[in-house]
């Protein structure tokens, strides 16, 4: 018979290596793994590891935040700001207001951790080795390109530029410095002469006065002469000269006017605005076909109403898209894709632009680079089949009635 001794001993050995088990690398290895899975499905679409797209890189934010903080953020972040939790308020401050998913009611608290231990592991990992660069071949080397020229901190420049630089301020210091102690000397020395007419209508007489301050070269003479004898409720009008600096403007504006008239209107020298504007458009149209991912191109897509498609794009919309857009398109953070009102048109074409290029300002993230374009087109032509839905608890209309 085995002993009840025997038995303890090897309940003992068994539940011991059950809680190593659960502490091992390989289980928490395997909660990454679960919560790389739900990571994808649910993050992506505003989070990366290393930068910030709509909300912020989460590299070692359990180091920053902390686990209850982040199980709590990602269950309901917007009690977290309304609660006034000073870090929830600056993410929420900092990323444009865009508030992100309550995952309380669709996340367990296993998968909330699962997707902070998948973090923790990623944020673990060594950098990858950066490849070497081959040199760069010269300008002048065939297959060359212009090389960036990098800006250098000027006290970081040559020395003897520095000193070329510092010399040349000496010496327009010292000009500057010779003639205030030239003006100082000389003027006492000329003595009433500097206010005969002569040389009061002289270039250097004018200059001279109006380094004294006398201003009559900037506002013109003022002659106390009524221009007139006519008394308008006590106002009179006096015929004093217009500013040398106003009559000189109008002056250049005369032959500005003529000169303009005569390159543009008679010898036709120069393109008007409508030959520019159409110039500017064919040059436009020429980079649109050498640029396939051009904002401008034009599309002329077609809705895909095939089971086949629509399935796809459902695929596509349930993993990608409703985070932010709510499983049945009725709005969450993003706008309700159910009704009839749009931001940024209802049209097919416009709507996989939206999706293609996004919208950064209001966090709606680019998706060229990680669909192709027929999964754009798939998942766009599925939002159109949202229309009239009516999906419950939808988010008020938003945009123009279409």
């Amino acid at each position: 018979m085995i002993s009840l001794k025997h038995i303890f001993r090897k309940s003992s050995l068994a539940l011991v290596a059950g809680l190593l088990l659960v502490g091992s690398p390989a289980a928490q290895a395997q909660d990454a793994v679960a919560g790389k899975a739900i990571f994808e499905g649910n993050c992506t679409a505003c989070h990366s590891l290393e930068a910030d797209i709509v909300g912020p890189a989460l590299k070692d934010v359990h180091k920053r935040r902390g686990d209850e903080w982040l199980v709590s953020f990602i269950k309901n972040s917007q009690e977290m700001v309304q609660a006034g939790d000073k870090d929830a308020v600056v993410l929420f401050e900092k990323f444009n207001k865009v508030p992100m998913p309550a995952f309380g009611g669709s996340l367990s608290d296993e998968d909330i951790s699962n997707v902070i231990a998948y973090i923790k592991a990623e944020s673990e990992k060594p950098a990858e080795a950066v490849a070497e660069v081959p040199a760069t071949p010269a300008p002048g080397a065939p297959g060359g390109a212009p090389v960036a020229v990098e800006e250098v901190p000027f006290l970081d420049l040559p020395p003897m530029l520095l000193f070329t630089l510092a010399l040349t301020g000496a010496i327009v210091l010292l000009v500057i410095v010779v003639l205030v102690m030239l003006f100082r000397l000389l003027v006492p020395m000329m003595g009433d002469s500097i206010y005969s007419e002569s040389f009061r209508h002289s270039f250097a007489g004018r200059l001279l006065l109006l380094l004294k301050g006398d201003t009559t070269i900037v506002t013109g003479k003022a002659k106390d002469v009524i221009h007139s004898h006519h008394d308008f409720d006590g106002i009179q009008e006096y015929d004093n000269d217009l500013p040398p600096w106003w009559k000189t403007m109008f002056y250049v504006t005369i032959v500005f006017s003529v000169a303009y008239m005569l390159h543009y209107h008679v010898f036709r020298t120069g393109a008007l605005q409508t030959e520019e504007y159409e110039t500017e458009m064919e040059q436009a149209a020429l980079l649109a076909a050498l640029t396939p991912d051009d904002p401008n191109a034009v599309t002329d897509f077609e809705v895909l109403t095939d089971d086949a498609a629509l399935a796809s794009g459902k695929s596509i919309f349930d993993t990608n898209c409703a985070a932010c857009h709510g499983q049945e398109g009725q709005g969450t953070v993003g706008p309700n894709l159910t009704d009839e009102y749009w931001l940024h048109g209802d049209d097919i074409n416009e709507i996989f632009k939206t999706v293609k290029y996004g919208v950064p300002a209001k966090g709606m993230v680019p998706w060229q680079g990680k669909l192709t374009k027929e999964q754009m087109l798939e998942v766009s032509s599925y939002i159109l089949s949202l229309q009239g839905t009516n999906p419950a608890n939808a988010k008020e209309p938003q945009g123009e009635k279409e």
